[in-house]
C-alpha cells in the first residue's frame, strides 16, 4: 500500500506545516489511520477539493496539547471559502461582532453565520444581557448600542472571541476536518473518526503522563455525537447539546451554565 503522503492533495501537506510540534506526530499517525480504513479518501479529496483551503485544514492544532482543558467539536467547516478557517464556529468572513448601524443588533455577517449568531445569543443570556424570552429587535439593540461604547466591557470583533476560547484552552474541531459540496457532512464525519481516535488517544497519553487535569469533549449537534463511537472518547468528561444552528440552542441551560463563568463576551484586562 502506498504511504499516505502520496496521495494527500499539496494544500493538505502545506497545512501539516502549522501544526504545533506537540500535534504533529498524533496529527501524522491520524491522516495515516484515515488512509488505512479508506484507501482512496485522500484521492478523492485531491480531485474534488475541499475547504477549508490555504493550508488552514489543521489550524485548530496551533494550540499547544499542554494548553488544551475543551475541545469543542462542531459538525463540519463552514460552506463558504472565506468562513472555513480550520476553527469550528469561527467564521473567517466575520470581523466586527456589532452592527454599526442605528439601531442594529449584532453584525450583517454574524448573523449570516447562524451558528455563531445562536451562540452569541446564548452568552448573552447566560451573562444577564439578554433575556431567554427577548434575544432579537429591540433587545439585542440596545446590548449591541452598550457593547460600542469607548468604555464598554464588551469585546468587539471576532479575533476576540477566539483569543477569549482559546485562553479558556478550547481546541476548536470538527467532526469533519473538510466541507465537500458533493459529499454529505455525515459522511466526511465517518472518514475522519480514525483520525479523531488517533488524536484523542494522544492527548490522553500526553495528560497523563504529566498528570494534566482530565480534558472535557464538548459535542454540538448529532454528527458530533456520534464520535462517542471513537474508543479514545470513553477517557473524557462530555457535555453535548443540539447544534447551535438551531433556535433552541440560545435556551440550553446546560450550555448557559458551562459558559457562564468564562465570561467569553467580556474583555480581558
Amino acid at each position: 500500500m502506498s504511504d499516505w503522503k502520496d496521495k494527500c492533495p499539496a494544500d493538505l501537506l502545506r497545512a501539516l506545516e502549522y501544526v504545533h510540534p506537540s500535534w504533529k506526530a498524533a496529527v501524522e499517525e491520524g491522516l495515516r489511520a484515515v488512509h488505512l480504513a479508506t484507501p482512496d479518501y485522500f484521492a478523492g479529496l485531491k480531485e474534488g477539493g475541499y475547504l477549508p483551503d490555504q493550508a488552514r485544514l489543521f489550524a485548530a492544532f496551533s494550540l499547544p496539547m499542554e494548553s488544551v482543558r475543551y475541545i469543542l467539536i462542531g459538525e463540519g467547516p463552514y460552506p463558504r471559502a472565506n468562513s472555513a478557517t480550520g476553527y469550528c464556529f469561527m467564521d473567517g468572513a466575520v470581523g466586527d461582532l456589532w452592527s454599526d448601524e442605528e439601531g442594529g443588533g449584532l453584525s450583517k455577517k454574524v448573523n449570516r453565520a447562524t451558528s455563531l449568531r445562536n451562540f452569541m445569543k446564548m452568552l448573552l443570556v447566560a451573562s444577564g444581557d439578554l433575556q431567554v424570552d427577548a434575544t432579537t429587535g429591540n433587545a439585542i439593540a440596545g446590548v449591541s448600542m452598550q457593547a460600542r461604547q469607548t468604555d464598554s466591557g464588551f469585546i468587539r470583533t471576532l479575533a476576540d472571541l477566539q483569543n477569549n476560547l482559546t485562553r479558556q484552552g478550547f481546541l476548536l474541531l470538527n467532526a469533519s476536518l473538510v466541507f465537500r459540496s458533493d459529499v454529505a457532512p455525515a459522511k466526511d464525519a465517518k472518514a475522519w473518526l480514525p483520525f479523531l481516535q488517533a488524536v484523542l488517544l494522544a492527548l490522553t497519553k500526553y495528560q497523563d503522563g504529566y498528570k494534566k487535569p482530565q480534558v472535557m469533549l464538548v459535542l454540538w449537534g448529532k454528527i458530533a455525537e456520534q464520535l462517542r463511537q471513537v474508543p479514545a472518547v470513553s477517557a473524557y468528561q462530555q457535555i453535548c447539546a443540539e447544534h447551535p444552528y438551531n433556535l433552541s440552542f440560545i435556551a440550553n441551560q446546560s450550555m448557559q451554565d458551562f459558559f457562564r463563568p468564562m465570561h467569553l463576551l467580556s474583555k480581558i484586562s
